[in-house]
């Protein structure tokens, strides 16, 4: 006749989701719209050239997103000039292409007030031997500037790197697995972090996945950069071991990493940030979208006639959007090494 235990264990906050609004464009000039009447092959070139390309960068720019954070950093200055901006490494050129139009802000912002330097910079050259970025004149790069896509600094999608290792108080620094997300703030909603600088091992690895499991999750799947798939298939040469690539459930690819309880894909990924390994576990990830990639058509046509502050052109516009955000349920079944000395 004693009172039964009450039901408190599970605890639940309400977390605020807020999609990021993505869009592309191609434009096609009005000649070669006529082409579609006197050439339909040459028409039908130029199209899908444009066609393939949106996809392309778009898919391309959708998968950068999902490692980062939502401030949208794409490169850190180490120093620089007012036409030159010098990162520290390889890595740092990582996201950037020539023609792509950047902002600059200062090292001095934080992730609650950023200062914007130039807004529209373009990026002109790269070059890796120096490590220099070359770009339109813009304000004098100091170290710790960094740049993102023109207008998306704090509007991207939340990646893992902010799911994992959380913001930073300033762009050049990373995280320390706590702090806000979702505007939830808890002591065990938290990532779990291996920050120790060094090579790469089985046993930091078991010790990453063993945290993840002690507090209730399970990694199914890693992800990392080149440079660290190829430090981990080094470290199973030289045990001997066979290094195959497996195919797993769920369309994964990749290195297996051998666990009590079973193998774990251990999938590379360019646009995974440099000396990083992602511990993620699918079942507590979720992307919330109002629908997939879409041609803007609400006033009945996808091309719409290029008209600005300078003037009408005999040129067509069609823009591709799609509002989406990534969520996760258990933050604290999520891990990740940083710092791992890549081959």
């Amino acid at each position: 006749m004693e009172a039964l235990p009450s039901p408190k264990t599970q605890d639940y906050r309400d977390a605020q989701l807020r999609l990021s609004y993505g869009y592309g464009a191609i434009q096609l000039s009005g000649q070669a719209f006529e082409l579609a009447d006197s050439d339909t092959q040459a028409f039908a070139a130029v199209l899908d050239q444009e066609m393939e390309g949106i996809k392309e960068g778009l898919r391309k720019e959708t998968n950068r997103q999902a490692y980062g954070t939502s401030q949208g950093v794409l490169a850190i200055a180490a120093s620089g000039t007012t036409t030159t901006f010098v990162v520290g490494s390889l890595a740092g050129l990582q996201y950037l292409e020539i023609g792509m139009i950047v902002d600059l802000y200062n090292s001095t912002s934080t992730v609650v007030t950023p200062v914007l330097v130039t807004a529209g910079v373009t990026i002109t050259d790269i070059t890796p031997a120096t490590l220099t970025v070359t770009i339109t004149t813009a304000g004098a790069v100091g170290a710790g500037y960094f740049l993102t896509r023109t207008g998306s600094h704090q509007k991207e999608p939340v990646g893992f790197e902010q799911i994992v290792a959380g913001l930073a108080a300033t762009a050049t620094a990373l995280g320390n697995g706590a702090g806000a997300l979702y505007n939830i703030t808890h002591g065990t909603w938290t990532g779990n972090m291996d920050t120790t600088a060094g090579a790469i091992s089985e046993g930091r690895m078991i010790n990453m996945i063993d945290a993840v499991r002690t507090r209730g999750g399970k990694t199914t799947v890693g992800f990392c950069s080149l440079g660290v798939r190829r430090a981990y298939a080094n470290l199973l040469e030289q045990q001997r071991r066979y290094v195959n690539t497996t195919e797993f459930k769920g369309g994964f690819s990749g290195i297996a990493f051998t666990t009590d309880t079973g193998d774990i894909p251990i999938v590379a990924d360019f646009d995974c940030q440099a000396g990083r390994l992602y511990f993620m576990n699918e079942k507590e990830l979720k992307i919330y979208r109002a629908a997939d990639w879409s041609w803007m058509n609400r006033d009945g046509n996808m091309w719409q006639r290029l008209i600005d502050s300078s003037g009408e052109y005999d040129a067509y516009r069609a823009r591709l959007f799609s509002y989406w955000q990534i969520g996760t349920h258990r933050r604290n079944s999520h891990g990740v090494m940083t710092a791992i000395i890549e081959a």
